[in-house]
């Protein structure tokens, strides 16, 4: 399963694939592609990586595939 990319696309959001040309989903704004995104990745254990305006990952989730889970 792919990792989930949250990218610009013009005045609006995507969500890729990573490898993927073609957007899963085009959105209005930045939260709801980010929501639709992290949803996504928690089903497939993949990673979230969410990209500014710039092009450069913000920030990046985890779920299933992070080498360093939290202990408790």
């Amino acid at each position: 399963m792919p990792n989930q990319h949250v990218v610009p696309h013009g005045d609006k959001w995507a969500i890729k694939g990573a490898g993927s040309e073609k957007a899963t989903r085009v959105t209005d704004t930045k939260r709801e592609a980010t929501d639709i995104a992290r949803q996504i990745s928690r089903n497939q254990g993949t990673e979230l990586f969410i990209h500014g305006k710039d092009g450069r990952i913000q920030s990046r989730d985890s779920h299933g595939n992070d080498p360093y889970p939290p202990k408790g």
